[in-house]
C-alpha cells in the first residue's frame, strides 16, 4: 500500500441508515420544491420523489449511474440489505453470501456494484466487495478491521475508508482513512495535517471526493486530483457531515451539512442537503422533511439521498431536474 505524498492544502473557502421507512411497496407522487437559482436556470423544474424498498422498514439510496440506476440500503426484519433500483423504478435485492449485513453503496455505468459486508461471526468486522456480473469479489485494504467501499467509476477505480482499529467508532471520531484501489493496488489517502480522512465517491476523471476533519475541530470538504489536494468549506461555513458525498465528472458536489454542533451527524434534526457548483451553494430540503441528507449525484444532475418525514419515518428521494440537465 502507498500513501499519497504531503501537499500544502488550498484553502478555498456513520454508515448511518435512516431508520423507521413505513412500506408503501413503490415512489410515492412526485412533489415539486424549489430550490433555488442553480436548480431553476435551464431547467422546467426540479421534482423529489419519495423511494421506498418494499417490505422495508428503512430506506437509504447512496448512489446513482448515468443511466438512472440506484443502489442503496435498507432494513427489514432487523437486517440490513443492500438494493438496486433499475431506471423503471424496479427493485432487487442484494445480499453477499453468508452474510447478515450487506450494503451497497455505489455503481458505474458498466452496473458493477460496490459495497460491505458482515459475516454473523464477526459482527463488528466489515468488509468490502464487488458484484460484476452476478458475481462477488470480497476484498479489504491491508489491515482493515472495518471496510466502508463507496464508489467506483467506469475505469474499475474503487474509492472508500477503513478502519485498523479493533473497534471503530462513526465517521468524523478520528478512526478512519481513505482508500483508492486501483489495478489492484490500494492507496492509503490522508489529508495532511488532518486527524481523520474519508474518501467518498471518484468520478469518472479519476477525481475523489471526500471530508476531513481538520487540527481545529472543523470538518471540511476535498477534491484529490493527480495527487494534489484541494481543501474548502461550504460557502456559509456550516460544518459537513464525513460520512458520504458524490461529485459527478463536471465537477458538482453533493453531501451534507448541519446547523447543529459537532459532530455533525445524519439523521438527526438539522441536517440538509447541499448542491456545490462553480461556488454556488444550494441547500436541499426534502419538502416537510425533519431532517434531509445528499449522498450521490450522476452527470444529468439527479440526486439522491434520503431525510426523515414529520413522523420520524425514513425514506429515500431522487431529486430529478428533467428534461434539462445542470
Amino acid at each position: 500500500m502507498r500513501a499519497f505524498p504531503t501537499i500544502s492544502p488550498l484553502l478555498l473557502s456513520a454508515c448511518v441508515l435512516l431508520s423507521a421507512c413505513s412500506d408503501h411497496g413503490a415512489p410515492t407522487a412526485t412533489q415539486v420544491t424549489p430550490l433555488g437559482a442553480r436548480f431553476a436556470r435551464g431547467v422546467d423544474r426540479a421534482s423529489f420523489t419519495s423511494l421506498l424498498m418494499p417490505g422495508a422498514t428503512g430506506t437509504l439510496p447512496l448512489d446513482i449511474n448515468d443511466h438512472g440506476v440506484i443502489v442503496g440500503r435498507y432494513g427489514s426484519a432487523g437486517r440490513t440489505h443492500g438494493f438496486l433500483r433499475d431506471a423503471a423504478g424496479v427493485y432487487t435485492t442484494i445480499d453477499f453470501p453468508g452474510a447478515n449485513f450487506t450494503v451497497a453503496a455505489g455503481l458505474n455505468d458498466s452496473g458493477v456494484v460496490v459495497g460491505w459486508y458482515t459475516f454473523p461471526a464477526a459482527p463488528t468486522v466489515r468488509h468490502g466487495f464487488v458484484l460484476k456480473e452476478g458475481l462477488f469479489t470480497s476484498f479489504d485494504p491491508p489491515g482493515s478491521t472495518f471496510t466502508n467501499v463507496l464508489g467506483i467509476n467506469a475505469r474499475g477505480d474503487i474509492s472508500g475508508r477503513f478502519c485498523t482499529l479493533a473497534l471503530c467508532r462513526v465517521p468524523g471520531s478520528g478512526d478512519f482513512h481513505g482508500f483508492f484501489l486501483h489495478d489492484g493496488e490500494f492507496t492509503t489517502i490522508d489529508v495532511p495535517g488532518a486527524h481523520e480522512t474519508n474518501a467518498f465517491k471518484v468520478n469518472a476523471r479519476g477525481a475523489i471526493i471526500g471530508g476531513f476533519g481538520d487540527v481545529s475541530g472543523g470538518e471540511r470538504l476535498f477534491v484529490l486530483r493527480s495527487d494534489a489536494f484541494t481543501t474548502f468549506a461550504l460557502p456559509n461555513g456550516k460544518p459537513i457531515t464525513q460520512d458520504n458525498g458524490g461529485m459527478n465528472a463536471r465537477g458538482d458536489i453533493v453531501g451534507t451539512y448541519c446547523d447543529v454542533a459537532l459532530p455533525c451527524v445524519i439523521g438527526v434534526t438539522g441536517t440538509h442537503g447541499f448542491f456545490l457548483s462553480d461556488g454556488e451553494l444550494t441547500t436541499i430540503d426534502f419538502p416537510g422533511a425533519l431532517a434531509t441528507a445528499a449522498a450521490a449525484v450522476n452527470a444529468r444532475g439527479d440526486i439522491v439521498g434520503g431525510y426523515i418525514n414529520a413522523s420520524g419515518q425514513s425514506r429515500g428521494f431522487l431529486l430529478s431536474s428533467h428534461p434539462a440537465a445542470f
